[in-house]
């Protein structure tokens, strides 16, 4: 774990890898009174500062704490329904050898990032793939594609450019202004998905 300011209030701190993120990030959760913010990605976690905060009492403090055991919110498990009728399933499936619905549904999945586009979330499962992405990326991809990339999965919250194998469909919305949180999903949230037709 590397940490370096950001600024005047906030702190970057540098980790291995996505898995590493999510298990810190979900071990900071209890809180520290210097903290008003953090912003995982996939190696990194800024961590915004409140105004009063020390930033080597915070920095201390996330050396110490522990990461996670078990990713996720506490609690917090969202279902997906998924209509794995993608235009790219059966290639992934012929690629990689698996039953990818299988795989899909088989696992609990957590956000371990969002970006790109308002309300997508980069989620991993507990048992990691490696899907590569197209070698020609589509320019308009529909909202509500459920796609994997790498070692992720995500929703396409709206319609948009993409490079993912999209393997699936779904109706649920991942951005909606008019709720209190209008991102369906967040950092800690798990994800079930679930096949329906």
């Amino acid at each position: 774990m590397r940490i370096a300011p950001a600024g005047d209030r906030a702190l970057l701190v540098d980790l291995d890898d996505v898995r590493t993120v999510a298990a810190h990030h979900a071990g900071w959760a209890v809180g520290h009174p210097g903290i008003a913010e953090m912003i995982p990605a996939a190696a990194t976690v800024l961590v915004i500062l409140t105004e009063d905060a020390e930033p080597a009492r915070v920095s201390a403090w996330l050396r110490e704490t522990p990461p996670a055991q078990v990713l996720g919110r506490s609690g917090e498990t969202i279902t997906i329904d998924v209509r794995y009728d993608g235009p790219d399933l059966d290639e992934v499936c012929a690629t990689t050898g698996l039953d990818i619905v299988a795989v899909h549904i088989g696992q609990v999945w957590t956000a371990a990032f969002c970006g790109f586009s308002p309300g997508f979330a980069y989620l991993v499962g507990s048992d990691p793939l490696s899907i590569p992405r197209r070698a020609d990326p589509r320019t308009s991809v529909p909202a509500g594609s459920v796609a994997l990339a790498g070692e992720y999965t995500g929703v396409y919250p709206t319609s948009s450019p993409g490079g993912w194998q999209i393997i699936g469909s779904t109706d649920a919305a991942l951005w909606d202004v008019n709720r209190d949180d209008p991102a369906l999903l967040a950092p800690g949230t798990r994800v079930q998905f679930r096949a329906v037709t």
